[in-house]
């Protein structure tokens, strides 16, 4: 074969190899520039929904390198290497890094969906997973509590996000029931009026809703009267321990000085939200 047979063939093949890499080339390009379009729409909606910045950069990195790692597949495709061989590869790697990672997977998981549709957020008082105390951080992988007595308690968002939350400070108002075990013996009416004097006397206490004492229960020696105030959750979130220590104290400074016995057994009940 001689050159005049030869020339031919190389101008085939450097025009057919120039269109492929001009084709990758302009592919390569325009891809990068829509995944930094995504991520920069993606960095808005997230910034516009109020997502944690914590967990911002991470999602905004896995999708991004997600989709260069899709962009570099297809320009090798279009190039004419054999992408098969790739694929399998990059699907083992994440299959083996999913199995090692679950439980962080998860989790991260977790924090995506707490962060997105907020059951709670910073501040809140929560309780859940068989622990209460004050959101103090919500964190790509766990949510951090201050307990009552300053402990640090560290919760996996995987487990919080799949479990039941009771959010303590989430409506406008709360109302808190105290629980008191007393005597059969004793004047129901007079007890009312202590207990209901009380909740009058208590600066966080909301005269409407008013207070109530209702005859709840019986035990062997005696019956349970409780005393029922509301509250609104801004005073109840900076001084929901302040109030239940202080209503105890006072009812029990009222209940002696009324010569009432004191109670058997206090207990304090959170529930009914309004």
């Amino acid at each position: 074969m001689n050159f005049d047979e030869i020339l031919p063939l190389i101008s085939n093949l450097v025009v057919n190899y120039a269109t492929k890499i001009a084709l990758a080339l302009a592919t390569l390009v325009i891809g990068l520039w829509v995944i930094g379009f995504i991520s920069k729409t993606l960095s808005k909606s997230m910034e516009s929904r109020k997502i944690d910045s914590s967990i911002k950069p991470f999602l905004i990195s896995l999708v991004s390198v997600s989709l260069r790692i899709v962009l570099l597949i297809s320009v090798a495709s279009i190039l004419g290497i054999e992408t098969t061989s790739f694929v399998a590869i990059i699907g083992s790697v994440g299959l083996a890094v999913g199995l090692a990672l679950q439980g962080s997977l998860a989790n991260f998981a977790g924090s995506v969906l707490i962060l997105v549709f907020k059951p709670f957020k910073v501040g809140d008082i929560i309780q859940a997973q068989g622990q209460i105390g004050t959101v103090k951080e919500i964190q790509t992988f766990n949510t951090v509590l201050l307990s009552p007595d300053n402990k640090v308690i560290i919760l996996p968002n995987g487990s919080l996000a799949g479990g039941s939350i009771v959010n303590l400070s989430s409506e406008e108002t709360r109302r808190l029931d105290f629980v008191f075990r007393l005597d059969s013996a004793i004047d129901i009416g007079k007890v009312r009026s202590i207990l209901l004097d009380v909740a009058q006397k208590e600066p966080l206490s909301l005269s409407t809703p008013a207070a109530g004492v209702v005859v709840s229960g019986f035990f062997d020696n005696g019956i349970e009267i409780t005393l029922n105030i509301w509250v609104k959750s801004s005073d109840f979130v900076s001084s929901y321990w302040g109030i239940l220590f202080n209503l105890n104290e006072n009812v029990a400074n009222a209940f002696r000085k009324e010569g009432i016995n004191a109670p058997q057994q206090v207990r304090q009940l959170h529930v009914h939200q309004k």
